[in-house]
């Protein structure tokens, strides 16, 4: 296995290598390579029998066509726009906290953050100022520090990216309840203090465009049929949330949301759990990674069948009218699911059915 970790985040990469290697594994089966998008190009281009990619719609679209053209396959993890759907009946300080955490963990740095919430308007005044007020309590600061919940954005550019949007939804008529770039004392990166949106559209491009970073726009609906109808008018799939005590409520609602993924009163948590798959629809990518699912995608599935060959297959040549009337007769008894069909099936292909057992039994005693 060969892994390229982001050029922005060389040492994670070497680490996994250690720890494979820490726990027993021979050197050299498991290597970490280094670089940027060149790099990456000629993996896709090597000899690798698969391709498992993490990034951009647009990088990942490129990697999924190369693989194609040399016949091999890819898994693709692309962008998120996870929501959040927060019901009338949810435990309301549970979906606060759950909001703080799945909207500004890692500084809203994940895959699968919470980057729009939906709040049922009964109870979007109190999950709204429930939400503005965890966030201000969040500390921003030196990550090594233990008091510390959110620290910087990995580099200019996507500090950049987040301020362009948010200030783009504030001209646009949304309202900045909280947050906003701030400076640090000592450190030189560039920081983003947790933000809570209200008064968000969803033509705006804070509604349409991936964040990755510490950004919740929270957009109160009249319906849960409202949620679900947002929550799906998007071009990416990979995860979502629904908060509700109701169990029967929130899954029905989780198969009505296009995702690849749909927690019920937490977010994106499984993703530390291997047994639980993980992978997206629409343009959030394809194929899984995790549980057995995410196995099979590492192999070839491969039939092999034994056939005692006691007697000779009564399909085999040759053909004749009692074949096939015993064949059609044999069908309509298995797959028809009216009584009169397989009664008549019965009566008309028992004389058939009789013919070809009889030849089968002589099969047999001519071995």
């Amino acid at each position: 296995m060969v892994l390229k970790p982001a050029e922005q985040t060389p040492l994670i990469g070497q680490r996994i290598q250690e720890v494979f290697e820490h726990a027993g594994l021979p050197q050299g089966i498991v290597r970490a390579v280094h670089g940027a998008g060149e790099a990456g190009a000629a993996l896709v281009e090597s000899s690798v029998a698969k391709v498992f990619f993490t990034g951009s719609v647009e990088v990942g679209r490129s990697v999924g066509e190369a693989c194609a053209r040399r016949m091999k396959g890819s898994v693709l993890e692309l962008g998120g726009k996870d929501p959040m759907l927060v019901l009338a009946d949810a435990h309301l300080r549970n979906a606060v906290g759950g909001a703080l955490w799945g909207g500004f963990a890692n500084a809203g740095q994940t895959c699968s953050g919470i980057e729009r919430a939906y709040v049922v308007r009964e109870v979007a005044d109190r999950f709204v100022a429930g939400v503005v007020e965890g966030a201000r309590r969040l500390t921003v600061g030196d990550p090594l520090r233990w008091e510390t919940q959110v620290g910087p954005m990995i580099s200019r550019e996507q500090f950049e990216t987040v301020r362009d949007l948010v200030d783009d939804a504030v001209a646009a008529g949304a309202r900045l309840e909280c947050g906003g770039p701030v400076e640090v004392d000592g450190l030189p990166g560039r920081f983003y203090a947790p933000a809570v949106l209200t008064g968000v559209t969803h033509d705006m491009r804070i509604m349409r465009e991936e964040i990755f970073g510490p950004v919740l726009p929270i957009v109160t609906v009249e319906s849960e049929d409202e949620a679900i109808r947002l929550a799906n008018d998007s071009v990416f799939g990979l995860g979502a949330s629904v908060w509700t005590r109701d169990r029967a409520k929130g899954e029905r609602i989780a198969r009505e949301i296009e995702s690849g993924m749909v927690w019920i009163n937490d977010h994106m948590y499984s993703h530390g759990a291997c047994q639980c798959s993980w992978g997206g629809v629409k343009e959030s990518g394809l194929g899984r990674a995790h549980s057995k699912f995410g196995f099979y995608e590492c192999v070839n599935v491969k039939l092999v069948v034994w056939e005692p060959s006691r007697v000779r297959d009564f399909w085999w040549h040759p053909y004749d009218e009692t074949l096939g009337r015993a064949a059609r007769a044999a069908a309509q008894l298995v797959y028809s699911r009216r009584e009169a069909d397989r009664q008549a099936a019965l009566r008309e292909g028992a004389m058939p059915l009789l013919k070809v057992g009889r030849r089968l039994l002589r099969s047999l005693a001519r071995r």
